[in-house]
């Protein structure tokens, strides 16, 4: 059976993402990049809300100034399988699966059939599976960094969770992971 966990970088005051036009979370160092890259290897796949699987697919063909860990992420986010959770995209790219119908029903499905760590990504689709009781734990990357306002980790109320590890992660970053209390 699959585990689903919600992991993204967030700042001091609990933002993925600051204001449009506002500050944002500085890109990862070397090192943290390179947490990722290994992360997204071992996956089984990642489960994408709409807003979040568009800035991922920068990830889809090469950028110039991409330097050695830029490649090897994008190599190793392509070849995972993807599944996109919206009503409105009509299809995905490479390597991708669009989940139009109910989320709940395809997702229980997914953790039945799935062996490995799903990733989910995108705080509203974390927030729908987390009123299903779907999610399985939730890893907060947080960076010393405010930035006063933008998209919460956490799209609703907050669950009861329990910290069950703290771990120091690359340059700048403390990994909190979180299970459902």
């Amino acid at each position: 059976m699959a585990k689903l966990v919600f992991g993204m970088m967030q700042s001091l005051d609990g933002y993925v993402a600051g204001p449009p036009g506002g500050p944002q979370l500085p890109p990862p160092g070397p090192e943290l990049h390179r947490h990722f890259n290994n992360h997204v290897r071992l996956l089984a796949g990642a489960l994408y809300g709409r807003r979040m699987y568009e800035v991922m697919r920068y990830w889809d063909e090469d950028q110039p100034g991409w330097d050695a860990i830029g490649h090897d992420f994008a190599a190793a986010w392509r070849a995972q399988p993807k599944w996109v959770a919206s009503r409105t995209l009509k299809q995905v790219g490479p390597n991708a699966t669009l989940v139009s119908d109910d989320v709940g029903t395809f997702v229980r499905r997914l953790k039945a059939d799935a062996e490995g760590e799903i990733d989910v990504a995108g705080p509203e689709l974390a927030h729908v599976l987390t009123g299903l009781g779907l999610m399985d734990e939730y890893r907060l990357y947080i960076r010393p960094f405010v930035l006063g306002g933008g998209k919460p980790y956490f799209a609703g109320a907050r669950p009861p969770l329990k910290l069950v590890a703290v771990d120091r992660i690359g340059e700048d970053a403390t990994r909190l992971t979180c299970v459902p209390a």
